[in-house]
């Protein structure tokens, strides 16, 4: 393993332990000490998504990444949200233990997840996804979710602080 401070080639273990998705090593460089970790995961290259047009792609955990990462952009969610969101969308897909999944089914586990998690980035994933023909569409995705009892389990955009007004 390549130290990613100084590019030596060797490195020794001096933690491992078992994650949802593999193992994670804490490594020490032999050339010049420093301390990083690397995540051993499970390859995915037998796991296949199903396209809506009937096309097969190997699941590519980087190309989910990306989509959820664009969806968040700009939202008040804290630092490795977006990864553990698609760490436990990995997970779950591995633990259906077949070689083929429709796309659908990984859009929705998306949708999913990100409705609990910020309303805002839903709306941004599901204007994609659900290929919204006209604003009517779009509008009642967003009603719905205003009937949503409390919001579901908005992030608040302000945390423990209260605005004063001046009067």
């Amino acid at each position: 393993m390549r130290c990613p401070h100084c590019d030596h080639d060797d490195s020794k273990v001096i933690d491992s332990r078992s994650v949802e998705l593999g193992i994670r090593r804490r490594r020490e460089c032999i050339g010049c000490g420093a301390r990083f970790t690397t995540y051993e995961r499970v390859d995915n290259s037998t796991m296949s998504i199903v396209k809506k047009d009937r096309r097969r792609e190997n699941f590519d955990r980087d190309k989910l990444l990306v989509g959820l990462r664009r969806a968040c952009q700009k939202r008040p969610l804290p630092t490795g949200t977006v990864e553990k969101l698609a760490d436990d969308i990995e997970y779950e897909l591995q633990r259906m233990g077949r070689t083929e999944i429709p796309s659908s089914k990984v859009g929705e586990m998306v949708m999913e997840r990100l409705l609990k998690l910020d309303q805002i980035a839903y709306i941004r994933f599901a204007s994609v996804y659900r290929s919204f023909a006209d604003i009517s569409s779009l509008k009642k995705v967003v009603d719905d979710l205003v009937l949503v009892p409390d919001g579901g389990s908005q992030l608040p955009l302000i945390t423990g602080e209260t605005l004063e007004t001046n009067d």
